[in-house]
This record gives C-alpha cells, structure tokens and sequence, in this order.
C-alpha cells in the first residue's frame, strides 16, 4: 500500500514539474515574441546595461525600452538593480530555473549580424565615455595571477564574492572559472571599468554591486569563495571585516586573503594574518609570498572552524 502511495506521490510530482516547466517556457517565449526584446536580452547577456544605453543602441525611445524590460523582468528573464544613481538590467543571477534559462539563452545565434552591431554599438559608448584605461600587467602580477588561477584547480570557485574588486582586474580572470561572480567597490568609476572589462571580455556571469565590507548587502552563507582584495591593510577594523566576510561564506567555503606589502615588513603583514585569523576563529593555511624572492603580494586561505592557524 504505501510503496503504491509513494509511485503516486512521484508521479504527482513528476507532473507538478513538468507542468511548471513548461510554463515557464511559455512565459519566456511570449516575452521574447517580439524583435526588440530579443535585442534586448541578446545584450544584458553579455552584462549589466543601463536603459540609456540600451535606448543608443537600440534607436528606440526611452519608454518603449523601458516598457519592453518591464516585460522581460515580469517573465524572470532579467533583474533590474540600481548602483548609485543608475538602474542596471542584467540576465537573472536566481539559481531557480537557472539551466533553462541557460538552454534558452544557448539559441541565441552568436552570428546574428544586428546582435553584432548592437555589441559593437555598446562597446563603442563604454569606450567614448571617458572611462580610464586598465594598467597593464607586468612579470609580477603575471605570477599573483597564475597563484589565484591554481586555486581553482583542486576546488572550483563556486560563488565567489570579490570585496574590493577596484578595477576588476581579478574579477576578470576568476569570472569564467566560477558558477557566478559579483565584485563589490565603494569606487564607482573603478565599477564602471570594471563592467566596461568584463564586456569587452565576454564574461557575462558577473555583476558590479556598491557594498561597504563592513556592512554587505548579501545573505548569510550565500558565497563559496570570498576573496578580501588588498583591502585589509589599510582598513581601519580589519577583524571587523573579515567577520563580514565570514558571515557571508558557505559552510566549508573558502575565504581568500589578499593584501600587497608595500613598503611594510612581509614577516609582519604574515603576523598580522595569522591574528585577524585567529581572532576571527578562522583555519589558516600557510600565506604565499609572490613573488617568492622580494614579495609584492601575500596570498592565504582561510576555512570556517578551528582557529588553529599557522605559527606566526
């Protein structure tokens, strides 16, 4: 008798998904049933765009714009965020319907000659906007680079949250490697970079947020990987910070420190490490001095649990 009740409960189920499954398509495809929002959608795929941006390419008026993504947040498609005074759209980062909206936005054709313009015609504003060129890498940053990169080997990023993200210079390398990515400045125009990088870039999973690291606007244990960019040293409650960060990091997550030596002692910063861990009631593991001869950079990760941490 029961097992009979649980192949009706499965069946019952099976059913409830299909049909909510196949609604949802229903509602993605009627707003996508017109040329315009699917311009539209073809761009906030690439990263976040403001209406006025999208109104220049476009060639549309603002309120129809406006209208057409009204529609398109009301189907779930995109999400519609403020950072200081503009309203960004962007594909939704939700985690509910995630691989069908994937499937859907995979039919877009990359070859679409007015999807290309439309890119073309965005990059074109970003780079006429007066926007900073980005420092260039040299032989040192290289090696901080492919320090970070072999991280992600033996455990994948996941979430991954950059505090600090300035220019978005790490955000940029890391992006592609996790499920999604979000960078968090107080520096607006080193936001505005950033997302004019990642454009040019083609990483389309990662978002630009206002955040003080003292007071960040996420939920508790939403992130995998949290990455305290060069913020540490300067900041004037670090252990305050960190404990931010911890707040918002998974259960075995990974918490990633970073912080350049200047001018001070890299014994010193390492102390300064292994307490704010300590304090923090973090593991930490050994830090990495990059490069190793005359470091520029100390590298470490922590993880939740015991604050037994390496010997100062």
């Amino acid at each position: 008798m029961l097992s009979c009740f649980a192949v009706y409960i499965k069946k019952d189920l099976y059913i409830y998904i299909m049909q909510n499954s196949t609604e949802n398509l229903i509602t993605y495809l009627k707003a996508l049933a017109d040329p315009i929002r699917l311009r539209l959608l073809a761009l906030c795929v690439r990263g976040e765009v403001t209406v006025s941006e999208l109104t220049e390419v476009t060639g549309q008026s603002q309120p129809r714009i406006s209208q057409h993504l009204k529609q398109l947040c009301s189907a779930g498609l995109l999400e519609r965020f403020r950072d200081g005074q503009f309203a960004y759209y962007r594909v939704s980062l939700g985690r509910e319907h995630t691989a069908q909206r994937r499937r859907l936005f995979a039919l877009l054709p990359d070859d679409e000659p007015l999807f290309e313009r439309d890119l073309e015609r965005l990059c074109e504003l970003r780079a006429s906007a007066g926007v900073a060129v980005p420092l260039q890498d040299d032989e040192d940053m290289r090696r901080l680079h492919h320090s970070l990169i072999e991280l992600t080997v033996a455990t994948p990023l996941g979430d991954l949250l950059d505090i600090g993200c300035g220019q978005g210079r790490i955000l940029k390398l890391l992006g592609s490697r996790a499920q999604r990515a979000v960078g968090v400045d107080i520096d607006a125009d080193a936001r505005q970079l950033a997302r004019a990088e990642l454009l040019l870039a083609g990483i389309e999973n990662c978002s630009l947020r206002k955040g003080d690291m003292y007071n960040l606007p996420f939920a508790d244990g939403e992130f995998d990987t949290v990455l305290l960019d060069d913020v540490l040293t300067n900041a004037r409650e670090p252990i305050a910070a960190i404990n931010e960060a911890r707040r918002i990091l998974k259960p075995g997550g990974r918490l990633l420190l970073l912080a350049q030596a200047g001018e001070a002692d890299i014994d010193a910063l390492q102390k300064r490490f292994v307490v704010w861990c300590r304090t923090a009631n973090l593991r930490l593991a050994t830090p990495r001095r990059i490069p190793a001869k005359e470091p520029r950079w100390l590298l470490a990760v922590a993880t939740l649990g015991s604050s037994k941490t390496v010997a100062a």
